[in-house]
């Protein structure tokens, strides 16, 4: 007979979202016996073709880039993404459509159906709940963004077809080490047997290399197996026939940009031609559908420039290494009388090299809190920012939040004046909230 005592199970999105939120105290419990467990439990999974993306930045890029690749080809595709910005639905895909909120209701009280009494943290829960919804949907081609390093991170618990490591920078260093080599070891757990894994980062740490060769992964190196160049207007993919740098150097000209702004996405869109080569015997794709997908493509909150005046930049750059790519991309934009940073991060990040790679970019910085238990205080990330050089002067006042700090750049600053948010992706989920409420005022 049932325990009329248990509580009942939610019935909505948000009641599970809240449930899972509560439920188990670590946020982040590294480790794969348990999510294999319950995922063994669901059934067999789908008959599709997976590839697994990790990587300390580019991750959700090159997912989207493949996703548009693949659907211009007439692929069905699933999509695993995290975090979200606005709504969790943003997190699994299906023909690049978001989830439902009964879809996903359903897949978590799946989960819960079988877990029986296995832990599993919220990453964890949601990570099963969208192989559930492929289990059901059966796509073509399943993309796994890795949520934290990559060895021991939910995602890992199903074999990739092929797997991409977009590069390797320092990045959650509680969890994945204090060096480059011990966190490109951490990623390279993606890599399988014999199996294409490809590597966008063309000075790998030797952990990684060491890695792949040791189970007999099939390696591919940018710089080395394949690459870019180009100008303006277009770029160029080179690679090789077969790694390592063997056979004929293949070359594929006169590319249009991909649709995604920014320097490093030609490195992202290389490592996925890569990618597709490697795959091209169980996933054909015409040269047309590349063309067609990098164009299309669509990401927010990746260099993403709003329409209208004064121009505003929503990036979620968070380490070091994608604030340097970030200053990149603004040194390339042109001249702007004053650039202001709508600046929020968490507590565990590098705040002061994050806020010297981009002091020379920045006239006014705006400090906003973020919200959770890992949000820095606006006050705090002042204290941080005189900590990395930034003088008081261009230092305001903190805000609440990352909405409070876009509304007053917005009527502060000149119409030939820039705005750039950036930091986390609460920042940049702050300012898309107060450009929507904008919006909607003026409808």
């Amino acid at each position: 007979m049932p325990d009329s005592r248990a509580p009942a199970l939610p019935a909505t999105l948000d009641g599970w979202l809240g449930l899972l939120e509560t439920r188990h105290g670590a946020s982040i419990r590294l480790g794969l016996d348990r999510v294999a467990r319950v995922r063994a439990a669901l059934g067999p999974g789908p008959e599709a073709v997976v590839i697994t993306v990790g990587g300390t930045n580019g991750k959700g890029s090159v997912c989207a880039m493949l996703e548009a690749i693949l659907r211009a080809e007439g692929y069905r595709t699933g999509c695993y993404a995290s975090p979200h910005l606005l709504r969790y639905n943003e997190r699994v895909r299906l023909d690049g459509l978001e989830a439902g909120d009964g879809a996903l209701a359903g897949a978590f009280a799946a989960v819960e159906a079988v877990r029986g009494d296995t832990p599993l943290t919220y990453f964890e829960h949601g990570t099963l709940a969208a192989w559930q919804i492929f289990r059901s949907a059966q796509p073509e081609v399943i993309l796994l963004e890795a949520g934290l390093g990559g060895r021991l991170d939910a995602v890992n618990i199903i074999d990739p077809d092929c797997a991409i490591i977009t590069g390797v920078a320092m990045d959650h260093m509680d969890y994945l080490g204090d060096t480059r080599e011990a966190i490109g070891f951490e990623k390279a757990g993606i890599y399988r047997a014999g199996r294409p894994a490809i590597c966008g980062d063309p000075r790998p740490p030797a952990s990684l290399v060491e890695h792949a060769a040791v189970i007999g992964a099939d390696l591919w190196i940018s710089g080395r197996d394949f690459g870019f160049g180009g100008d303006r207007q277009q770029w160029d993919y080179w690679r090789f026939d077969a790694p390592p740098a063997q056979g004929a150097r293949l070359k594929r000209g006169g590319l249009a940009h991909p649709a995604l702004r920014g320097a490093n996405q030609l490195s992202n869109a290389a490592a996925v031609l890569t990618a597709l080569h490697t795959l091209r015997a169980r996933l054909p794709v015409s040269m047309q559908a590349i063309r067609q997908g990098l164009m299309s493509v669509e990401l927010p909150g990746r260099f993403q420039i709003l329409p209208g005046r004064p121009t505003a930049v929503l990036d979620v750059a968070h380490n070091p290494q994608a604030a340097g790519v970030l200053a990149e991309n603004l040194s390339g934009m042109g001249f702007y009388p004053e650039t202001w940073a709508v600046f929020g991060m968490l507590a565990d990040k590098d705040v002061e090299s994050v806020a010297a790679r981009l002091a020379a970019r920045i006239d006014r910085w705006l400090p906003c809190t973020l919200p959770g238990p890992r949000g820095l205080s606006a006050g705090a990330l002042t204290e941080r920012l005189r900590a990395a050089g930034v003088a008081d002067e261009a230092i305001r006042d903190g805000f609440a939040s990352p909405a409070e700090a876009f509304a007053f750049a917005r009527e502060s600053a000149a119409a030939n004046d820039r705005i750039v948010a950036f930091g986390s992706f609460l920042t940049v989920a702050g300012a898309l909230a107060a450009v929507r409420r904008s919006a909607m005022h003026m409808h």
